[in-house]
């Protein structure tokens, strides 16, 4: 054990127990060396200098009569705090350490620089500020203080130390304090003393061991960048992102990372040679902006780090982390409680629909659940703050902590630059406002005075608009919901909606389509990736080479995309059944797809015609049916999410079920092998007529009332000639359900309905109920009124 003195403390001696001594920051570095050791997570050695050494300091230098003096002429407006913070900072950079405390910090720096270099040379270190209230240890003032990193020698080490003292008071330390009721001399400072890791020459972020947009507790989501972790940090760059399912983590035979995104990583932190100034930025390289800073396996040990880390502190944490490129290993350089998604109250859920279209201005990443319209107003610099008018939105290229005073003022955000993780990311979130990140070019697209509506509540990307459109919010009230006889799931389409309604009182998914997937974010014909060599469209080509740059073989990119959105809609219900449809566009829908109309034929009535089951053993599409086979075996088998069944849509007879079963197991999805489940679509009423040869042959029945009812009543669903005959509570449709109903319990097998009706007619839940169907999936903001009018039919039936 190093030795600890009066000013100087090694962080494997110091704990939680110690953060009026050290600071926050500090005190949780020295709790994970002690603690995590021998869970295998590392950390950089180092030390902390003592809230002594800071006090001692200011009495030796006798700075604090001076320090009140300047606070004093601020809060009696006789001077601007801009004046008065400089003058303080000016007091500690003009000061000197006394000769016991210098001695101490010296003779630290030379145990380090012993332990890691042999003392042959000075170790280069992160010197990192760490606050703490004497009389509020608990107190966070993370974020606000400075950092400085790649310094190397005693007498940079003193000079970062004195800078550190004196960033206790930049203008943003003192307005927090003075706005929260903090007395600023009684808030001392810690510096912390740790070992570069070589991330310059590899790269580093941040993770959250919760969705940080939907509190969704069961993720962690991972952020990395080439070079040190500033960038990600301040967000001066668009980061990766990668997703992991906790639950699945430690299990050899799975990886289950279930979201992955590549970022721009526009810059890079790197040391820089000579100069006042120890780092700078850099061009990324090109192919460092192409390809993940991260390999799978490294995602998947940092992914179980911040398990452990979480799991020792007990609650949701935000972790740095970096990686070096001298040695490959992983490090953990910070970690601090979540303060946004883990204080939320569970029991309410705020949603946000928008009521009418506009044009689509900008996209990028969505930070919260939220809608905002109002007049963007853009701002460059720091310098021109005092322009932004209150109630405004924001259009800037990054933020840092200088902004907040007009963040707060804002009715939201927009920036050029940073992910997830970045510092309006962050901010946005604790003032619960809705902001768009890692646009890349807001500042230049938008206005100022234009009128825009941001909309953060459709999936991952948030959305800028074109004027102030319409949009609904509602509250809606989680507590009281009753349990029902009766299974209650949802159709969901998008993988992020997934992750947006995790908290409702569900049991599993009844319908994930799977044509969302591959028309929002794949975008490319399945045969085009197939056969791409022989695509006569060059613009199509052309197109899809850009789309699946990175991709060797062509294919991959539509496996491993429908996998990782089926993966996302399947960890949100987890463990609890997800029943995923395969393809089920019309040929004209098909055709739009990129590429897509080389393989479609022209179909005068697409509705009935080339769809769903036929199109699996067909030679036009069996090829593209064998992709999404691929990707449903990567969800269950290298993910690990066993509870995904599959669902085949529009099967016509039991031969054409039997001719799908056997591509399927050609494919390696054997119904049965690994518990591997298969359920029909009954939307054709030879399903309901021949269903006990169907029950033969599949697991489970989900009625499609839509397509039920367009075919028991002959009506075109899309007709709007015929709209008043188009009745799903018809007569002769509610027959066809029982008779289902009756024949499919017969054969022993479940049936569900995945249909529009239950969601838009309670009085229609209450009949299938009265039926006997096993489950009912609704969509999401359907569910608390139906469960409620399921649970009042059940009761009233067991009365009877």
């Amino acid at each position: 054990m190093a030795k600890d003195n009066d000013y100087v403390v090694w962080f494997e001696n110091i704990t939680l127990d110690d953060v009026a001594k050290v600071g926050g920051k500090n005190a949780s570095l020295g709790e994970m060396i002690r603690s995590l050791k021998k869970e295998k997570v590392r950390v950089p050695d180092g030390f902390a200098t003592t809230s002594k050494a800071y006090w001692d300091f200011l009495d030796a230098n006798e700075l604090s009569s001076k320090i009140e003096e300047q606070l004093e002429n601020w809060r009696n407006n006789k001077t601007p705090l801009e004046q008065a913070g400089k003058s303080i900072r000016r007091l500690f950079r003009q000061s000197e350490f006394p000769e016991t405390i210098a001695d101490d910090i010296r003779e630290a720096y030379r145990e380090l620089s012993n332990r890691y270099n042999g003392g042959n040379s000075d170790v280069d270190v992160a010197v990192r500020s760490s606050a703490t209230a004497e009389d509020l240890p608990e107190a966070s003032f993370a974020g606000q203080q400075e950092t400085f990193l790649n310094v190397t020698g005693e007498e940079d080490l003193m000079d970062a130390s004195k800078r550190c003292y004196a960033s206790l008071f930049t203008d943003r330390a003192i307005a927090y304090r003075a706005e929260h009721g903090f007395d600023d001399m009684k808030v001392a400072l810690s510096v912390g003393v740790q070992k570069m890791v070589r991330s310059d020459k590899a790269g580093s972020g941040v993770m959250f061991s919760i969705d940080t947009e939907t509190g969704f507790k069961e993720v962690v989501v991972i952020n990395a960048a080439w070079g040190l972790g500033e960038n990600v940090v301040q967000g001066t760059v668009t980061p990766d992102e990668h997703v992991v399912f906790k639950p699945l983590l430690g299990e050899d035979s799975f990886a289950p990372i279930i979201g992955r995104t590549l970022g721009e990583k526009e810059k890079k932190m790197i040391y820089a040679k000579g100069g006042s100034h120890p780092t700078k930025n850099i061009d990324t390289p090109k192919k460092e902006r192409r390809s993940f800073m991260l390999t799978d396996e490294e995602v998947l040990k940092l992914a179980q780090w911040a398990v452990v880390i979480e799991k020792h502190y007990k609650k949701a944490m935000d972790i740095e982390w970096a990686k070096d490129g001298e040695t490959n290993e992983l490090f953990i350089v910070q970690a601090r409680p979540e303060t946004v998604q883990s204080r939320k109250e569970a029991g309410t859920l705020r949603t946000y629909t928008l009521e009418e279209k506009g044009e689509r201005l900008l996209q990028g990443l969505s930070i919260g659940e939220a809608i905002s319209a109002g007049k963007a107003l853009i701002i460059k610099s720091a310098d021109e703050i005092d322009r932004f008018e209150e109630d405004s939105i924001l259009v800037t290229e990054m933020t840092d902590p200088d902004w907040v005073p007009i963040m707060k003022k804002a009715k939201g955000i927009v920036t050029d630059h940073g992910g997830r993780t970045c510092h309006a990311a962050i901010v946005s979130r604790e003032l619960g406002i809705p902001a768009i990140v890692g646009t890349g070019k807001a500042t230049d697209v938008l206005k100022d005075e234009q009128e825009i509506t941001l909309s953060c509540a459709e999936g991952d990307q948030g959305y800028v608009y074109s004027g102030i459109l319409k949009f609904k919010e509602e509250a809606v009230s989680l507590e009281g919901v009753p349990i029902t006889k009766t299974q209650i799931m949802m159709n969901i389409a998008s993988p992020a909606a997934a992750f947006r309604w995790w908290r409702l009182p569900c049991k599993g998914i009844g319908l994930a389509r799977m044509e969302f997937i591959i028309n929002n974010i794949i975008k490319i014909h399945p045969m085009a990736l197939v056969r791409f060599e022989d695509l006569e469209d060059r613009k199509a080509k052309k197109e899809i080479s850009r789309l699946t740059e990175g991709y060797a073989d062509k294919t991959e990119y539509f496996v491993d995309h429908l996998a990782l959105g089926i993966a996302k809609i399947a960890a949100s219900q987890y463990p609890h059944q997800v029943i995923v449809r395969m393809s089920d566009f019309k040929t004209n829908e098909y055709a739009d797809l990129i590429g897509g109309k080389e393989f479609e034929p022209h179909e005068h009535n697409p509705m009935l015609g080339f769809r769903g089951a036929s199109r699996y053993y067909s030679d036009r599409y069996r090829d593209g049916f064998a992709l999404e086979c691929r990707a449903i075996r990567k969800v269950r088998e290298k993910i690990g999410l066993k509870n995904v069944i599959v669902m085949i849509p529009f099967c016509r007879t039991p031969q054409e079920a039997d001719k799908v079963l056997e591509v399927m197991e050609q494919n390696g999805l054997k119904r049965g092998k690994n518990g591997l489940e298969v359920y029909v679509m009954a939307e054709i009423p030879s399903n309901v007529t021949l269903a006990k040869e169907f029950a033969e042959r599949f697991d489970g029945f989900s009625i499609g009332s839509n397509d039920l009812t367009q075919l028991v009543l002959g009506v075109d669903r899309d007709s709007s000639e015929l709209s008043d005959l188009f009745e799903e509570r018809h007569d002769a449709v509610k027959k066809e359900i029982s008779r289902l109903i009756k024949a499919a319990h017969k054969a022993k097998k479940k049936v569900g309905i995945c249909g529009q009706a239950p969601s838009d007619y309670p009085d229609f839940a209450a009949f299938l109920v009265k039926e006997g169907i096993d489950s009912i999936s609704l969509n999401p903001d359907s569910v608390i009124k139906v469960t409620k009018r399921v649970a009042e039919e059940e009761k009233r039936i067991s009365k009877q």
